[in-house]
Parts: structure tokens; C-alpha cells; sequence
């Protein structure tokens, strides 16, 4: 009697097996389309926003500032001042993104993301105290942003019982040290001068003016080393979607790969905050929208970097165009970010079968 042939292991249905010899990689298909879309629709928008402004540069312009063959002031516009602001814009998004995706995979809420459970205020605390006492109220200290989202990350984490698969507990201690960390946050403001207070309060709201390439530079750096980690960390966050038990059958160290995801989402919130201040929602609509375009089975880590990345460079730019003043990216994304974070909470209610 002969033996019957081995069955193909089973293919998610949005992957293609890829084959090497004895190498196979599955092949996320429809990521993969998702990133293609993304890519050309941020490239329209890193344009887009580069040209926007209050003045109305035209396209032509533009160009020619870029190339620096128009006249020095356009030049100087373009090259000095817009340029850097949009790219650094796109770190910070890209950074907020991931760093939302993670938090939400691993505390298994959507709301959790690093806005409310302490990381973005803790990292606001620690900038916001360094410009206490200053007489022009500049924020520089920007690196100091991954510093104090680690001290929230740990306060939280200790309070909650570890992070564990209770992800409801991280979101309510989270709230709580949030709240507290606010407060000292406005504490130091109040005690301060109108010069210096007016100077951080348009920082603390979330605001890339005046970013260049000396924060760029060393943002660009840290998310060189940083983004592959969260790919890898990413594909093993998937694994955690099953029950632990199943988790630890598959061969998931859950200790470790819980405490990395959690390392790297919180030095990416900071370095993001650090630079651009708490710039809100972003952490949150991004992952939700790129799970949307992505598929159920994966965590977009990459597609959420894109998202995070547009929704800022958008925001940026409207904010410049939109009023007869300039709007702080942060003021506009809390705008555009109430509603969404509506739909989702009864888009949830829905799914649950509540009323």
C-alpha cells in the first residue's frame, strides 16, 4: 500500500509563497499593495506640502527654489525652511505610526496608543521642565523626549502588573498617569513668564515650526536603527494574537517579545514627541487605517509608518493654508482626529453588539 503524498501546508489567502530551495517566505500580497498605493499618494503630498503656504508659491517656483535656480529669497524658502520641515514631518509620522501599531498590538485595545497611556506626556513633562526659566521659551532639548516617555513607559508598566495580555489595565493606568503628568506639564507653564509660557505652549500643543536639519539629522539616524526592529519585533507581535498558551506552543518567548515591542514603541513615541511635540490621534487612526488597507492577519508595521507619515505632512500643510495664521499640526490633528476617534469607538459598539 502506498503511502499518500504529503498536503500542502495551508497559504493565508492574502500571501504567496515564495521559494528558495530549501528558503520560503510568505509573500504579503495585499501589504504589499497597500504600501504601493501609499508610496506615490505621500510623494504627491510631501509636494503638496512643500508648495503650501500663505503666500501661494506656485508649483513652478517651487521647483525652481529646490533646484536653486530661482532668486535667493524663494531658494532660501524652499530649501532652508519648507524642505526640512516636511521631511522632518514625515519622521515624526512615521515614528507616531509604528509606535501606535505596536502599543495597540500588544495591549490588544485600539486606544491604546502612546497618547493615552502616559508615553507622550511623560516625554512632554521631560522637554516642557527644561524650559522652565528660560527668557524666550524655545524648546531645545528635544532629546529628552525619549527619556521621559521611558520613565512614564516604566511608571505604567509597574502600575499595571507588567505588560501583559491585560491590555485594559495598561489603558486605565495609562489615563490616569497621563492625566497626572499634564497636570505637572501646565504646573511648570503657569509658574512661568507670558514670553516663555506662549513659546511652550505652541510646542505642547504639537508643532514642526522651526524643525530643521540639526533635529532631522539624528531623527533620521534613530529611525534607521529603530524601524527594522519594529518590522522584526512586528512579525513576531503576530504570533500574540493567538492565546498565550498557543503563543509559547509556536515558539514565542512572550517575556521578551513583549517587553521589545514595548521598548521600541516607546523610544519612537519620544524621539516623535521630542521633535514635534504630542502631536495627537496620529498614533491612533494611523495603525487603524492601515489594518483597514492591510488586512486582518498582518500588523502593518510598514503601512502604518506610511499612514503616520501622510497624515502629518497633510496636516502640516492644511494647517498653513487654512487660516490667515498658521495652526499648529497638533491643533489640526485634534480637529480632524475627534471624529474619527468617534467612529472607531462606535464602529467597535457595533462589532460587540451593543447599542
Amino acid at each position: 500500500m502506498t503511502a499518500s503524498p504529503t498536503a500542502p501546508a495551508p497559504t493565508p489567502p492574502d500571501s504567496t509563497v515564495l521559494r528558495t530551495g530549501t528558503l520560503s517566505w510568505l509573500f504579503p500580497r495585499r501589504s504589499a499593495l497597500a504600501a504601493a498605493l501609499l508610496v506615490p499618494l505621500l510623494l504627491a503630498l510631501t509636494a503638496l506640502a512643500v508648495m503650501a503656504s500663505s503666500t501661494g508659491m506656485s508649483l513652478p517656483q517651487t521647483l525652481s527654489g529646490l533646484l536653486g535656480g530661482g532668486d535667493p529669497g524663494t531658494t532660501m524658502i524652499v530649501r532652508d525652511f519648507r524642505l526640512p520641515r516636511v521631511l522632518v514631518g514625515l519622521m515624526v509620522g512615521a515614528a507616531l505610526g509604528v509606535s501606535g501599531c505596536l502599543t495597540q498590538t500588544l495591549a490588544g485595545n485600539r486606544l491604546a496608543t502612546p497618547d493615552l497611556v502616559g508615553v507622550n506626556e511623560g516625554a512632554t513633562a521631560a522637554v516642557v521642565a527644561t524650559a522652565a526659566g528660560s527668557a524666550t521659551g524655545m524648546v531645545g532639548d528635544w532629546w529628552l523626549g525619549p527619556l521621559g516617555a521611558v520613565a512614564a513607559a516604566v511608571l505604567v508598566v509597574l502600575c499595571a502588573g507588567g505588560a501583559g495580555s491585560r491590555g485594559y489595565r495598561v489603558l486605565v493606568v495609562g489615563i490616569g498617569v497621563s492625566t497626572f503628568l499634564g497636570a505637572v506639564s501646565d504646573l511648570v507653564m503657569s509658574r512661568e513668564n507670558d514670553n516663555t509660557a506662549g513659546g511652550v505652549f505652541l510646542w505642547a500643543v504639537g508643532s514642526l515650526n522651526g524643525r530643521d536639519w540639526g533635529v532631522g539629522t539624528p531623527l533620521l539616524i534613530a529611525l534607521t536603527l529603530l524601524l527594522p526592529l519594529a518590522l522584526a519585533v512586528g512579525h513576531r507581535l503576530q504570533l500574540l494574537r493567538f492565546d498565550d498558551d498557543m503563543a509559547a506552543c509556536l515558539g514565542v518567548d512572550l517575556r521578551r517579545v513583549r517587553a521589545a515591542a514595548l521598548a521600541v514603541a516607546v523610544a519612537l513615541a519620544g524621539l516623535a514627541v521630542g521633535v514635534g511635540g504630542p502631536i495627537s490621534f496620529v498614533a491612533l487612526s494611523a495603525p487603524i487605517l492601515a489594518q483597514r488597507l492591510s488586512g486582518p492577519t498582518r500588523v502593518p508595521i510598514l503601512g502604518s509608518a506610511l499612514t503616520g507619515a501622510a497624515l502629518i505632512v497633510a496636516a502640516d500643510a492644511l494647517g498653513r493654508v487654512a487660516a490667515p495664521v498658521e495652526l499648529p499640526v497638533g491643533v489640526v490633528t485634534s480637529v480632524l482626529g475627534g471624529p474619527f476617534l468617534l467612529w472607531v469607538l462606535f464602529r467597535a459598539d457595533r462589532n460587540t453588539g451593543k447599542a
